[in-house]
């Protein structure tokens, strides 16, 4: 398409606007996506609409939560959170106060996961012994995520016991986490292609994201995430993933979705 031959320079601008680097992210499938945006909003150039997004936080603040894919639902895939309880947090974990245990939901999107792992814990612990880190790139999705506030789609996976000890009807789609679940979990911007990682973690969960990102980039997400986790650490990733190189960075598979850190 002769309109659309200027997206190498677009990556190269939009990365000193935006400190997001296109080059990282599987290039056939974010073309794509980007393309269908900027005809949608019917622009006929990448730096046409890369201009309009200077100029328009609006746009922008659009442009980004569409490229970060927040698909999230509560309790996403039951029987890999079966597992997370039944195999991590009561197994692996069984001779630690749960409340000790940092955890870190490293691309968050709109808190369904983190809220998830609050309300786990919840089973054996009292709310206020829970603290969970969670981060995002997308900072409207934080933003969502901090206001509680769901539609009832999200959660059609949702144990019903847990729909009924936290969240309150707003009408008849809308729901919202209580104020409490709320509470136990921190928030904070992070790109996982740029920023550092927090440090001294016992479990990592990063699901369903690094199937979007090179296999470079995937490469430096897995030591980051390596360097982050204590000794005995567990990574918890998707259904649609699988690390082939896992030894290289010092882990062993322990179930399907979940990988255990060995090395120092």
């Amino acid at each position: 398409m002769e309109a659309f031959r200027d997206y190498e320079l677009f990556k190269t601008k939009f990365y000193s606007l935006s400190n997001i680097d296109l080059n990282l992210y599987k290039e056939k499938q974010m073309k794509r996506r980007i393309t269908s945006l900027v005809e949608k909003y019917g622009y006929t150039s990448y730096c046409s609409f890369l201009e309009a997004i200077k100029k328009n936080p609006e746009l922008y603040s659009t442009f980004i939560n569409y490229l970060t894919i927040n698909v999230s639902e509560f309790y996403r895939n039951p029987n890999q959170w079966l597992l997370f309880e039944n195999r991590i947090l009561t197994d692996i974990f069984k001779d630690r106060d749960l409340a000790d245990i940092k955890i870190w939901s490293s691309a968050c999107s709109t808190g369904d996961e983190p809220y998830t792992i609050v309300m786990i814990l919840n089973k054996y612990i009292p709310l206020e012994r829970i603290n969970i880190i969670a981060s995002d790139i997308d900072v409207d999705a934080i933003n969502k995520a901090k206001a509680g506030i769901y539609s009832y789609r999200n959660m059609k996976d949702l144990p019903q016991e847990f729909l009924d000890k936290h969240f309150t009807m707003l009408d008849s789609d809308t729901y919202q986490i209580s104020e409490k679940v709320r509470k136990r979990v921190t928030y904070k911007q992070l790109n996982l292609l740029e920023d550092p990682y927090p440090k001294g973690m016992d479990i990592i969960v990063c699901r369903n994201v690094l199937i979007y990102f090179t296999e470079e980039a995937k490469n430096n997400i897995m030591k980051g995430f390596s360097e982050s986790l204590n000794k005995g650490g567990v990574l918890f990733i998707g259904s649609t993933e699988q690390i082939m190189n896992y030894q290289k960075f010092d882990f062993k598979p322990i179930e399907t979705f979940f990988y255990q850190k060995v090395g120092d």
